[in-house]
C-alpha cells in the first residue's frame, strides 16, 4: 500500500497530475479541492502550497508541489510503469529537457501570446522568441511519436498536455504534427480514464 494523497481540481491544470497518477496504477487518494468555493486559499491548503494552487500531492509527510516536479516523483516512485529512462543514462538527460521544456518554455510563451505582450528584447526573457520555441517543438516532433527514444514518459504525458491547452486556448496553431501528436496522447487508455473521472468529478462539484 501507498500513502498517497492528490489534492486536485477537475478541468484545471492540475488534470495532467492526475492523468499521470492513472499511468501509474492509480495509487494517490484523490483529495477535491473547490477552486470555486476557495477551498484553495483555506488554511489547511495553504498549508500544503502556499501558493494557493493545485495540484499538490502528499507523499507520507512529504508534499511535492508544481506540476512537472509531481510527475517526475511519481515516475521514479513507480519505475515498472516505465515512464521515465534509467538515471544516469544519457536518455534520461534527454528525458528532464522535455519535462522542464513545457513549464519553462512553453506556457509562458502561452501566457505572452494569450495577453498580447510584446517583448523588445525577446532574448531576454529566458523562454526566448515564439518563432524559437515552436521551431524547437517542431523539431522535436518530427517524424516521431514520442520525444524520447520513440517511448512514451512522463515528459510526453507534461509536455503534450501543454501542448493541447495552448492548442485549445489558440496560443500555438494546430499544426498537423502538433495534433497527431496530442491525439496520440489521448488515446491511451490511462489517458482516457483520466479524462472521464475528471469529467465525473467535474459533475458532483457542479451538483453540490
Amino acid at each position: 500500500m501507498t500513502d498517497l494523497t492528490l489534492y486536485h481540481c477537475p478541468h484545471t491544470r492540475s488534470a495532467t497530475a492526475f492523468w499521470m497518477n492513472e499511468e501509474v496504477g492509480a495509487p494517490a487518494r484523490i483529495e477535491v479541492v473547490n477552486l470555486k468555493t476557495g477551498a484553495h486559499k483555506s488554511p489547511a491548503h495553504l498549508a500544503r502550497n502556499p501558493m494557493g494552487k493545485v495540484p499538490a500531492l502528499l507523499d507520507g509527510e512529504t508534499i511535492i508541489t508544481e506540476t512537472a516536479a509531481i510527475c517526475a516523483h511519481l515516475a521514479d516512485r513507480f519505475p515498472s510503469a516505465g515512464l521515465a529512462p534509467a538515471p544516469g543514462t544519457p536518455a534520461r538527460g534527454a528525458y528532464y529537457r522535455w519535462l522542464f521544456f513545457a513549464p519553462s518554455v512553453i506556457e509562458p510563451m502561452m501566457l505572452d501570446r494569450l495577453s498580447g505582450a510584446e517583448r523588445q528584447n525577446p532574448g531576454s526573457a529566458g523562454h526566448g522568441s515564439p518563432d524559437s520555441v515552436l521551431s524547437t517543438l517542431r523539431g522535436a516532433l518530427a517524424d516521431r511519436d514520442y520525444l524520447i527514444d520513440d517511448s512514451f514518459t512522463a515528459a510526453d504525458l507534461v509536455l503534450g498536455s501543454t501542448l493541447r491547452f495552448a492548442m485549445m486556448f489558440g496560443a500555438i496553431e494546430k499544426e498537423p504534427a502538433f495534433e497527431a501528436y496530442v491525439n496520440r496522447l489521448a488515446a491511451r487508455p490511462a489517458a482516457e480514464a483520466a479524462s472521464k473521472k475528471d469529467a465525473e468529478l467535474a459533475e458532483r462539484l457542479a451538483s453540490a
